[in-house]
Parts: structure tokens; C-alpha cells; sequence
């Protein structure tokens, strides 16, 4: 298990992650989410052992990790950690490139780099020089790689950031359930909803350096509870109770998805069409209501400028 409790971190006086705990078994996948800067990065390279801290402590199996001051080479044994920058060797090939995290002396070596192209769906280009690679096949090579030494924990940071849409999902399918069969476990930083929602079995959110949720994906996306943690799965409305009753002195307010609003023959909640956006199995409006722009959704396209009468389904 891997327990991490209580830490804290800065690169100057200014924390960039403040008393973050929380705990990870094998085999389990963790995707932390927030916004760009809020110190996801910083969270796995803590981990991993490349940056040290001051405050707080962070166990695998009970042992505490010592950190980058006490080690010659920072980085631990037992975890592998695919940074952004892809970290591989441009003027040798994919396959060279791979074994090198696979022993000379494991008379399979060959057969398991090819098994781990095909995970990630590069078995076309074993022979290849990296150099030659687009950044999206450089980074399912850099996949390859990190999965080649067998770690007990992995650690991705945007792991999909440059891999078309139409291979992404296949490589998601793919490689999570080889890392679950592995029974290794896997905490990915990202800002793809798909990532989180669809594979984890945790999500950790992280605002401005402090864990403000950790819960299911079904958890968390069913109770919106807040329009920032909403926004990475959906488009959130914040509708306040004086734009749906413009009689009310209520400051209160409600966070719907656009699913949670439909269109209606008649009612009292009057909205003006601005635009329609289609999404391939519905569109998504963008109307005026009551001077709040809000988005739903609808099966059809809706003429600009006209009204439209809404339904709310909390």
C-alpha cells in the first residue's frame, strides 16, 4: 500500500502543495485532476523520490520513503515515473529504446518488447528510430518503455497529451487493463475527463495545491457539489434561485450538467436561443435565461434567437 500523509511542498516560500494524505493499494488506479499549475505534477515527483520534503511522509508497504537526500540516484527501485518530455533516445530504435529496461539476460527479452508494442499499439515499428516518430507515437513508445521493467507503481503525467482521439481510447482500453492484470498500481496527473471518469477507481482533486475531494468517479460526477470539480467531466450551470424566480431573495444557487435541463412545450423558466453546437448524438444550446448564459442539451438544432421554455431536473 502506499500512504501518503500529510505532505507539504514549495520551491520557494510560497507552498505549492498543502497537507495532501491520501492512500493507494495494488493494482488500483488514481487519477489526479485540477487545474494547470495547482501541483499535480509536483505530487507524483515527491512520490517517485525526485523532490524532498520537509513536511509530512510518504510509505509504500509501511516503509518510509526517504527521498532524493538520502539517495545517490533520486527515484525509487520498485516505481517507474513517464514524464512529460517522454525521456527516450532519438537516435536509436524502439526496440533498443525499450530493452533497455528489460535484462540482457532474460532469454524472452525480444518476445516482451513485442508484446508491450502491442499494448500500445506500435508493433509496426520495432525497427524504427525514435527520432523519426511523430510525438504521439514517441509517446506510446515512452509508455512501452516505463512498462517494460514491471514496477509495482507507476506514475504518468499526461500520459495522452499527444495521441490522436480515434487511437486514444483503444490505448486507454489497453493499457489499464494490463497494468490491472499486472496488478501494479497507477496514479495518473491528467486533465482529461475520460482518463479519470471512464478507468479510475479514485479521483483525487487538487485546487490551487490542496485536496478538496477524493471519491469514485460515480461519487463525484453524480454529486456535483461544486462547479470547479464539475467542469473537468461537463459543462457545469450555476444557476442562482433569483434567475429562476426573479421574485426570490434567495442567494442560494444550484449546479445542473446540461442533461439536467430540458426543453419544454411550456413553463415558466423562459430562455432565448443563442447558438446550437452539435455533438454528434445531440446538440448543445447555448441560450440566454434571464441574463445567464446557460448550456443544455437537445436532439435537434434550435433556431437562433427564439424562445424557448425549460424544464430542470435537480
Amino acid at each position: 500500500m502506499l500512504k501518503v500523509e500529510n505532505i507539504s511542498f514549495g520551491y520557494t516560500s510560497k507552498e505549492v502543495l498543502k497537507n495532501i494524505s491520501f492512500s493507494a493499494n495494488k493494482g488500483d488506479y488514481i487519477a489526479v485532476i485540477g487545474e494547470s499549475g495547482c501541483g499535480k505534477s509536483t505530487l507524483l515527483e515527491i512520490i517517485y523520490g525526485l523532490l524532498h520534503i520537509e513536511k509530512g511522509v510518504v510509505y509504500w508497504n509501511d516503509k518510509k520513503l526517504l527521498g532524493p537526500n538520502f539517495r545517490l540516484i533520486p527515484g525509487e527501485d520498485f516505481m517507474k515515473y513517464l514524464p512529460q518530455d517522454f525521456d527516450l533516445m532519438p537516435y536509436i530504435t524502439v526496440e533498443e529504446n525499450i530493452g533497455k529496461n528489460i535484462s540482457s539476460l532474460d532469454p524472452n527479452k525480444l518476445k516482451r518488447i513485442k508484446e508491450l508494442l502491442e499494448v500500445v499499439d506500435m508493433s509496426d515499428f520495432l525497427k524504427t528510430k525514435v527520432k523519426n516518430l511523430s510525438g504521439g507515437q514517441k509517446q506510446r513508445v515512452a509508455l512501452a518503455k516505463v512498462i517494460a521493467k514491471e514496477p509495482e507503481v507507476l506514475l504518468l503525467d499526461e500520459p495522452f497529451s499527444h495521441i490522436d482521439n480515434f487511437r486514444k481510447n483503444k490505448l486507454r482500453r489497453d493499457l489499464f487493463r494490463y497494468l490491472k492484470s499486472k496488478n501494479v498500481l497507477c496514479i495518473v496527473a491528467t486533465h482529461d475527463a475520460t482518463d479519470a471518469l471512464s478507468f479510475a477507481d479514485e479521483i483525487l482533486v487538487i485546487r490551487d495545491g490542496k485536496l478538496i475531494a477524493k471519491n469514485t468517479p460515480e461519487a463525484l460526477y453524480n454529486k456535483l457539489t461544486s462547479e470547479y470539480i464539475g467542469s473537468f467531466f461537463n459543462e457545469v450551470n450555476e444557476i442562482s434561485n433569483s434567475v429562476i424566480n426573479p421574485k426570490s431573495r434567495s442567494k442560494k444557487s444550484i449546479l445542473l450538467y446540461p442533461n439536467q435541463i430540458q426543453l419544454v412545450e411550456d413553463s415558466l423558466l423562459k430562455s432565448t436561443v443563442i447558438t446550437s453546437y452539435f455533438k454528434g448524438n445531440h446538440y448543445l444550446i447555448e441560450a440566454d435565461l434571464n441574463g445567464k448564459i446557460i448550456f443544455f442539451e437537445h436532439f435537434e438544432k434550435l433556431k437562433i434567437n427564439s424562445e424557448i421554455c425549460l424544464k430542470l431536473i435537480k
